[in-house]
């Protein structure tokens, strides 16, 4: 059974940081990229950010040099530091892993990006 267990969410004042985790089980972890993804208006979600097995990570254009992706494979786990935080950022953040041709999603944090 694949779970993956979002953590790290909060609020913080604009220009803030917060680390947002991602535990992942039930998969080889290290064989597989991850991917956050958020609401967005008018789609069901969009993807923020990837990391690839290597740990390569890409990111959409409105939070390049904003955050980063990163992974600790001994601790199948994957991070989203958020730096420079904006009030649009505010919404929940997926992970999401594909494994074996269906896709598969945490519950989700909470991100609150408010003064």
């Amino acid at each position: 059974q694949v779970q993956l267990v979002e953590s790290g969410g909060g609020l913080v004042q604009p220009g803030g940081s917060l680390r947002l985790s991602c535990a992942a089980s039930g998969i080889d972890f290290s064989m597989y990229q991850f991917w956050w993804y958020r609401p967005a208006p008018g789609k069901q979600r969009e993807w923020v950010a990837m990391i690839t097995t290597s740990g390569y990570g890409n990111y959409r254009d409105s939070v390049k040099g904003r955050f980063t992706v990163s992974r600790d494979n001994a601790k199948k786990t994957v991070y989203l530091q958020m730096n420079t935080l904006k009030p649009e950022d505010t919404a929940v953040y997926y992970c999401n892993v594909l494994h074996a041709s269906s896709n598969y999603w945490g519950q989700g944090t909470q991100v609150t990006v408010s003064s």
